[in-house]
């Protein structure tokens, strides 16, 4: 305030007018950066104390745009190892990076669990990140969105600072984003990592949309020897459709067809849950919820996919199920005239899966149904869930914001719920739900009638 006195006063008694000029045009414009400065900072930077509601707002306070400038590889973020099935542990894994992404650090590269103990953690089986996916792709295609590093970026092993996860019902998503908050604050954010202890991700609180998840879910691309794997057992189905086609065209023309030879077959994948673990969990699931369009019978499976409109026939179906199932025959028998079932041991790649771990055989398995012309599955399974909602990024990616029309590429379809022609119904991910949690329950499917 004495110095914009004085400037008043040196313009008022004529003192150095040249100098009073350039100097008071100086301080008036520091004084208006100043002002702008502390009306400002505190909706950018004033994170105490913020609502939920605010969380997205709190998302861009680093990120704003797609930039390599704004993730920090100098600061890293790590996790406890990730475990349970293929796709909780990327859901888990992609939990994780978008926790990076709002501390503006680097994920450092996670250890996945290559065998399935719910409850025995001392039993699992750890495998690099980079033993299942492609590192450096990754960082390629989620360049600017997230980042993974690896230990040996580190320069101070010494320098890390440990944040404790709270557990129970009283620790909420808003004191979750609390803690998170406070960890971009000087006296954490200087530690060059951030350890978290505690919980594995996938039970972390969700604070992202799911357009966020499905952006990082498409940076994971297979290493090139499971990649091959699921080539092979591709090829199979394909090979078998072939030899199906051909011989229903020999039987109509009386000689033998090239032309099946010349296309690729399509072929129809069905992620049939009928285990008996499934069975139990998903009718204690339709008792909590009140819902009675969870479970699915094999014989109600068979008949909606048998009334799905727009698959040509012969078709060869490829039935993921669980290895439970595959010693009985039953599951292959009762379908409609024309749809020709197989799964792994009847195709004879059984052996195929036999040389991997849970994890391995599991990631082959998902993407022999991600690659599918028509994929049905349980709305209600993560699995299924996590197929169709990559199925709907590629067709959103393509221009495609509808799953009606017959001659759509990648259609999925939800044999739990019932759709036109008593057949399965339509199913594509609400890409717009605020969180991932929907896609758990079933409530992320968009009918034809709803897109």
């Amino acid at each position: 305030m004495d110095l914009l006195f004085s400037c008043k006063s040196s313009r008022l008694f004529g003192s150095h007018p040249k100098l009073g000029s350039l100097t008071c045009k100086c301080l008036v414009l520091v004084v208006v950066a100043l002002f702008v400065r502390i009306a400002w900072l505190p909706s950018f930077f004033g994170f105490v104390g913020i609502e939920p509601k605010n969380v997205e707002f709190i998302q861009t306070r680093y990120l704003s745009t797609d930039s390599d400038f704004g993730i920090r590889k100098d600061k890293f973020l790590e996790v406890p190892q990730i475990v349970w099935g293929l796709n909780n542990q990327k859901i888990a894994f992609a939990r994780a990076c978008l926790t990076a992404r709002l501390l503006n650090r680097t994920l450092l590269m996670p250890s996945l669990s290559a065998s399935l103990f719910y409850k025995e953690v001392d039993l699992l089986q750890p495998i690099s990140f980079d033993k299942v996916f492609q590192f450096q792709r990754f960082n390629s295609l989620c360049s600017g969105f997230v980042q993974l590093g690896r230990y040996s970026d580190v320069l101070n092993r010494t320098n890390v600072f440990e944040l404790q996860k709270g557990s129970g019902r009283k620790w909420t998503a808003e004191r979750d984003m609390d803690q998170l908050i406070e960890s971009t604050e000087d006296s954490i954010d200087g530690y060059e990592v951030i350890r978290v202890v505690g919980k594995n991700p996938f039970l972390w609180h969700d604070h992202w949309p799911v357009k966020d998840y499905a952006r990082i879910f498409e940076c994971l691309v297979l290493v090139d020897e499971i990649a091959k794997e699921a080539d092979k057992v591709v090829s199979k189905i394909r090979e078998v459709g072939r030899d199906i086609r051909s011989n229903a065209e020999s039987s109509q023309n009386g000689a033998d067809s090239k032309d099946s030879s010349a296309q690729q077959i399509p072929y129809v994948a069905v992620h049939m849950r009928i285990e008996i673990d499934w069975m139990i969990h998903c009718k204690k699931l339709e008792q909590r919820s009140n819902i009675s369009q969870i479970c699915s019978s094999k014989e109600e499976i068979v008949e909606r996919v048998g009334n799905i409109v727009g698959p040509k026939t012969p078709t060869v179906l490829y039935l993921a199920v669980a290895d439970s199932l595959l010693k009985d025959s039953s599951i292959l028998s009762g379908w409609k005239e024309g749809l020709h079932p197989v799964e792994k041991k009847k195709l004879g790649v059984d052996g195929i899966y036999g040389m991997y771990p849970y994890l391995i055989q599991s990631a082959i398995d998902y993407e022999v149904c991600l690659r599918a012309d028509v994929f049905v599955g349980n709305s209600f399974s993560t699995f299924s869930n996590l197929i169709v909602l990559e199925r709907t990024q590629r067709m959103m990616r393509m221009g495609v914001n509808s799953s009606c029309g017959v001659d759509i590429r990648w259609p999925s379809y939800a044999y739990n719920l019932l759709g036109e022609s008593n057949g399965a119904r339509r199913w594509m991910t609400n890409m717009s739900d605020s969180s991932l949690r929907a896609i758990s329950y079933g409530s992320n499917a968009i009918s034809c009638s709803e897109s």
